[in-house]
């Protein structure tokens, strides 16, 4: 069930996403929050850091293991802008996240429900639970707007 909280907490993952678009990143931010508080946070850095598993999600897993001291981030909810690619995804039942929201659906990479399942694949020995589409309109904006810079670009 969606919340108001997670519909803020989206909201502070814009800010971040927005902050990834001003480095030529595509915008996707995210946090991570642990009873009640942010412990992790990320934006994209793959053109940034020139570093291809730098999305942020991950940015954003490892900055939550080192505030709490341990990989396994049980307890732990992940917000992120757009759903979770397979890398992403995969990272997160890893690390035992208990829930995953996030804003857009990803057509293209999605597997959180789109394209594929990894968050709730019945073989993997955890399944957060997941919460699609939080503020997705607000999200989607976002991306389209930066895509058609970049088109424009050209």
């Amino acid at each position: 069930m969606r919340s108001v909280r997670d519909e803020e907490v989206i909201r502070e993952a814009l800010a971040l996403a927005a902050e990834a678009a001003q480095h030529g990143d595509v915008p996707v931010g995210a946090l991570v929050v642990y009873q009640g508080r942010v412990v992790g946070t990320g934006s994209n850095r793959t053109a940034r850091d020139q570093d291809p598993v730098a999305h942020a999600e991950m940015v954003a897993l490892r900055a939550a293991a080192a505030t709490l001291g341990t990989w396994r981030l049980d307890g732990c909810t992940l917000y992120v802008t757009l759903e979770p690619c397979a890398m992403c995804a995969g990272a997160m039942v890893l690390a035992r996240v208990d829930r995953v929201v996030f804003g857009a659906w990803d057509d293209k990479a999605g597997m959180a429900g789109s394209v594929g399942d990894i968050l709730r694949h019945p073989r993997l020995n955890h399944q957060p639970q997941v919460q699609g589409g939080v503020l997705a309109a607000e999200c989607g904006e976002l991306l389209r707007a930066f895509f058609a810079g970049r088109r424009a670009d050209r």
